[in-house]
């Protein structure tokens, strides 16, 4: 309610001072409502100059925090209102064949420097625009405040759809890489492990002495007198075993016992 009384009173002054020019005389020429009013290039560039020091006029105005909410609001309200009306201007000097000032316009900021849109709307012509201690009001100084990331920690499942045979080692051996790091290593411990051997040899000669060197020369030379003799069976000792052999399996299926001890006792006789 006490806004709208604000308002009232604001438009009720533009009147008083109005009707006390008229009466005066010194009414100037307002500023066109509808851009198309202007023919003329110089006309244009002349209203977005006078917008432009209106617009300047009510920046600095705007920096009292002690205006109060409701009037901080209304001015920075007419502030993005005149802003607009600047650009339709501009738009006007270009039909008119006049330099494009949209494309050279610099970054529109605060009187302290300061960013006029909320982070997320950079670079949007028609996000609304808050100057001075607009910026402090409820409501809006939450939206120039950078959000807290908060870090969310991966589930376990997000975590295992990211891995795959490389993450085991499956693919280590594709590039060669590998296998040379692996031979080149197992090369130089192989000489490690010589070495040290070798060096353990020395050591125990030294500690032995000769004994040790002449008792092993004693051990090969007896194994070298050694000759042991073993019968080697050739192949007709073997085929006459096995003919032997099968004739007595014949023998034992198809012979009595006394058929086969009166043979035997034969042979015996014949021998």
């Amino acid at each position: 309610m006490a806004r709208n009384q604000e308002k009232a009173n604001g438009m009720f002054n533009k009147w008083t001072s109005g009707k006390q020019d008229a009466l005066r005389g010194s009414v100037s020429r307002s500023r066109p409502f509808h851009t198309h009013a202007a023919k003329d290039l110089n006309e244009a560039d002349r209203w977005r100059s006078d917008v432009l020091r209106d617009v300047g006029r009510k920046v600095m105005e705007i920096q009292n925090a002690g205006l109060g909410e409701h009037k901080i609001r209304d001015l920075n309200d007419e502030i993005n209102q005149l802003l607009k009306e600047k650009w339709q201007w501009e738009m006007r000097i270009i039909e008119l064949g006049g330099p494009n000032y949209i494309a050279s316009a610099p970054k529109v900021e605060d009187a302290d420097g300061g960013a006029v849109q909320p982070p997320g709307t950079a670079g949007d012509r028609k996000a609304y625009k808050y100057f001075g201690a607009a910026k402090n009001l409820p409501g809006v100084k939450e939206l120039f405040e950078a959000p807290v990331t908060k870090a969310v920690r991966r589930t376990r499942h997000q975590m295992n759809l990211h891995i795959d045979s490389g993450y085991y080692g499956f693919r280590d051996e594709e590039d060669g890489v590998l296998l040379k790091d692996e031979a080149e290593a197992e090369q130089q411990l192989q000489a490690a492990a010589i070495e040290q051997y070798e060096t353990e040899q020395k050591l125990r000669e030294l500690e032995g002495g000769g004994g040790t060197r002449k008792k092993a020369s004693t051990v090969a030379d007896a194994g070298r007198q050694f000759v042991a003799h073993v019968p080697l069976v050739d192949e007709a000792d073997i085929e006459r075993e096995v003919l032997n052999r099968k004739k007595q399996e014949l023998l034992a299926k198809y012979v009595s016992e006394d058929l086969q001890a009166q043979e035997a006792s034969a042979k015996t006789m014949l021998h």
